[in-house]
């Protein structure tokens, strides 16, 4: 009997030690499960934060680059015309030059301007694209308006948008704008208004200067009706 007793007593025992080696085990596996698990999100969180601290960082950059070169171009420059083609008062970056031939003698036009930033480039190649271009022409208003509706709808495969428009500083003079493909076959807008016996063209022949066209070019424009 004493020796069945001691049996079982040992038994037990090995069987309790076993169960508490297993625990024991399982707690250690699962502690170092959970160290590794912190430290990888740990590393993860690290790696994501400086991801984004190195993104907020460029976008800071980008945007400060982006307000200098707003700043740069103040204040405008501004050109008068004489007073025969209606005084026009054109106010542009200062960043930007300008040509401009307001003589007259043009058979084609009485005032031609052309403005690019830093330097404009050659005004006889057709390829050349500007900022911003101006003319006025001898042709009445209702000749041109003409001229530029059919030459911007006949045959284009994308039409521009036409509709009424008038300067901010000018509001008794309506004309129209021309979004989109303009008469010269280059993507800009275009303002084209009536000025006396004669026609005023302004416009931007390219959608990358068409934000500076909208806020800095005809917000300042004017002229005498």
């Amino acid at each position: 009997m004493i020796k069945h007793n001691q049996d079982g007593a040992v038994s037990g025992l090995a069987i309790s030690l076993v169960f508490t080696v297993l625990l024991l085990i399982g707690a250690i596996a699962f502690g170092g499960w959970a160290f590794m698990s912190r430290a990888d999100y740990k590393s993860n969180t690290d790696s994501k934060i400086e991801d984004a601290v190195i993104i907020a960082k460029q976008q800071e950059g980008s945007a400060k680059d982006a307000q200098f070169l707003q700043d740069e171009k103040k204040p405008l420059r501004t050109y008068k015309g004489p007073e025969a083609y209606g005084s026009l008062e054109i106010n542009y970056p200062k960043t930007w030059s300008g040509y401009i031939d307001d003589k007259g003698k043009s058979s084609s036009a009485l005032v031609d301007g052309y403005f690019n930033p830093s330097v404009v480039p050659s005004i006889t190649d057709e390829t050349s694209v500007f900022a911003l271009r101006i003319q006025v022409l001898s042709q009445q208003y209702s000749q041109v308006l003409s001229t530029v509706k059919s030459s911007t709808t006949n045959g284009s495969t994308a039409p521009p948008t036409i509709s009424p428009y008038a300067l901010p500083k000018v509001p008794g003079t309506v004309g129209i704008k021309v979004s989109g493909t303009l008469p010269n076959g280059k993507q800009g807008t275009m303002i084209v208004l009536p000025l006396r016996s004669q026609t005023l063209e302004v416009w931007a022949e390219t959608s990358q200067f068409t934000p500076d066209f909208e806020a800095s070019i005809l917000p300042n424009f004017s002229f005498i009706p």
